[in-house]
């Protein structure tokens, strides 16, 4: 590492540097710098780097990496400063963040930091930040290289817009997914039941797939669709976004099924506020009939305001001890906080053959010691649906007559009756 506050001419130019208060507190980003950069790469304090970002020297910076903690949140001005000074000299900007809040984030990100890694950095982290910032932009002659696709799936990339304008005339049913447990199968059951759900018939109903796991959303791989940096500038602006804002960061599968996917890069999932969820949901309600919601495993602050809204709100779960503990664990914390518990549906994925007695007598037993009512069973796909999640197609597409598949046609065509009968009720 050279230290850069006092710089002195070397045969090598400095092709970064690190700007935070005390480096030390960044180890590991010490280590890391080193190992990409060798003896290349400086360090930069923040009263020196305004100034040392003017100097010729800078000139031949491809990056720097702002390196800040929760307690550098005070001098956000300052830092907000360094990083828009960056950026009109051309260089990259990368944050390094250790439990900064979700606000002073956004803040930085806004201001134009091109990337952002958490503390402790994963590994390889910065190695693949510094490969993407060199990868070379395409020129606006060339259209930008696709996402590479998945061997023998059959369909293109969607078009970046819904079809369609936002009327706001539509009353959607919420029906969010949430997994009990790590692998249940929430993801690929809500993927299936929006697919289902648009293609019930040939002018079908309009549906929507948001997924809101910010941190390992699967549902644009479950539909082979890229993800769009739309996404990201929705979720960090929602006060200013409407109807037109939501369905321009969706994209369409096989021109029937809009999706809102997750973020490119991760995010922590108190990026947003419950006010931030609501708003997404009302927008997507009133353009939608159906509006599937692929929940993060985790509950956190804005779990609250999809539960609300909510019609239904399916729990995932399997036949073992840890779904059934969870299970407990999740209507108790409902319940203790004056929540609609009553709205949950729990849905029993991998469940027994008809033939199976031993085992549905567990699920019985299991129903009855968490007294909860198991509404759904779905038998087990087999390797067909790892299959048809890597292709990124529904299982209506690559395994029709796939018994978990049948099942979800069935849920679907049940909730799309029920619906048709509420409308026509309310005529």
């Amino acid at each position: 590492m050279t230290s850069v506050a006092n710089l002195q001419p070397e045969p090598t130019p400095i092709r970064a540097c690190t700007i935070s208060r005390d480096v030390q507190n960044f180890d590991l980003l010490i280590d890391d710098m080193e190992l990409e950069l060798g003896e290349a790469w400086g360090d930069l304090s923040f009263d020196d780097a305004l100034q040392f970002l003017t100097q010729p020297e800078a000139e031949s910076l491809e990056f720097v990496a702002i390196a800040v903690n929760g307690e550098d949140e005070r001098e956000i001005d300052r830092i907000s400063e360094i990083i828009t000074q960056a950026k009109q000299q051309k260089i990259h900007v990368v944050l390094v963040a250790d439990n900064v809040s979700p606000l002073a984030l956004h803040q930085m990100l806004r201001l134009g930091a091109e990337d952002f890694l958490p503390y402790p950095l994963p590994e390889g982290g910065l190695h693949e930040t510094i490969e993407k910032l060199r990868r070379p932009a395409p020129s606006a002659a060339e259209p930008a290289p696709r996402l590479a696709a998945v061997p023998d799936a059959p369909h293109e990339i969607p078009p970046a817009h819904p079809g369609f304008k936002a009327k706001g005339d539509r009353d959607a049913v919420v029906l969010p997914v949430h997994g009990l447990a790590g692998g249940c199968g929430a993801s690929t059951f809500a993927a299936n039941l929006a697919w289902e759900l648009a293609t019930i018939q040939k002018e079908g109903p309009r549906v929507c797939l948001i997924d809101l796991d910010f941190q390992f959303g699967s549902a644009a791989t479950y539909l082979d669709l890229p993800r769009k940096e739309a996404v990201f500038d929705l979720l960090q602006d929602t006060a200013n976004a409407d109807s037109d804002t939501l369905l321009q960061a969706m994209l369409t599968f096989n021109d029937k099924l809009h999706v809102l996917t997750a973020p490119s890069d991760m995010l922590p999932l108190d990026f947003v506020t419950g006010e931030d969820i609501g708003r997404i949901l009302d927008m997507a309600a009133r353009n939608f009939d159906f509006v599937i919601v692929d929940m993060p495993r985790t509950v956190v602050g804005w779990t609250e305001t999809v539960l609300v809204r909510a019609h239904v709100y399916f729990a995932m779960m399997e036949l073992d001890l840890r779904s059934a503990q969870n299970a407990l664990r999740l209507a108790r914390t409902l319940k203790a906080e004056g929540l609609p518990h009553e709205k949950l549906r729990y849905v029993l994925n991998r469940a027994p053959k008809f033939t199976d007695l031993s085992a549905k007598s567990r699920v019985k037993r299991m129903a009855e010691s968490l007294d909860i009512s198991i509404e759904v069973q779905l038998p087990d796909g087999g390797a067909a649906v790892t299959q048809a999640n890597d292709h990124g197609l529904p299982l209506a597409e690559t395994a029709a007559k796939n018994p978990l598949r049948k099942e979800i046609q069935k849920l679907a065509k049940s909730l799309h009756e029920l619906n048709a009968a509420v409308e026509t009720g309310r005529r």
